[in-house]
């Protein structure tokens, strides 16, 4: 069963965006798909709290009378959005269940040094667990001086890049409405979905 955790220290980096927009695109590949939410803002369990019944479904944990949280029975893939400021024993804790970690950031220059500092935190936690590690640039305005300085920063990183996902309201007002871009029409959304090829790969892959 494939651990998707999408993970970045800082704040505000769109994490529950990616982990919404994973979960649509894995349960309408047909999947049976679980989204955990490790954040305390539980943002990832509000969506599924407006994500309308007649869509490919996405589960939430289970939660036992012992308070052990599981993936419900079936379950093929899961995806965990985590809070910012993870680090230390609670990272590994999440590095244990991983087999893929997709960091989004910002062009911000708090951004890329939190993000510098956290991947190489990963990539010593990981020896041992073959766990796949890659990047995804989030919110970037195209032809802005702090996109082209992420785009360089990320040339830095040891992992893949997979790409850029472009500033627009579309995930605003689909968040709204429970919904990922492949809930909608996809002349809707046609330069979204052009954007998500490469992660949509590496999910599968």
């Amino acid at each position: 069963m494939p651990v998707i955790v999408v993970a970045n220290p800082k704040g505000g980096v769109g994490k529950s965006t990616v982990s919404t927009q994973i979960a649509g695109y894995l349960a309408h590949s047909g999947h049976q798909v679980m989204l955990g939410d490790i954040d305390r803002q539980q943002s990832a369990r509000t969506w599924l709290t407006l994500r309308p019944p007649e869509l490919p479904p996405i589960q939430t944990w289970e939660v036992e009378r012992d308070h052990i949280v599981k993936p419900p029975k079936g379950t093929t893939h899961v995806v965990l959005d985590t809070p910012a400021g993870l680090h230390g024993k609670r990272l590994e804790e999440v590095m244990k269940l991983a087999d893929k970690v997709l960091i989004p950031l910002q062009p911000s220059i708090f951004d890329i040094y939190a993000t510098r500092d956290f991947v190489t935190e990963l990539q010593a936690r990981k020896k041992g667990h073959h766990v796949s590690i890659a990047a995804v640039a989030n919110r970037v305005k195209t032809g802005s001086i702090s996109a082209d300085q992420l785009r360089t920063f990320l040339h830095t990183l040891n992992i893949p890049v997979l790409g850029e996902f472009r500033d627009t309201q579309n995930y605003v007002h689909l968040a709204a409405r429970g919904l990922t871009l492949w809930d909608v029409a996809p002349s809707r959304v046609e330069k979204d979905l052009e954007q998500w090829k490469e992660v949509m790969g590496w999910l599968e892959g």
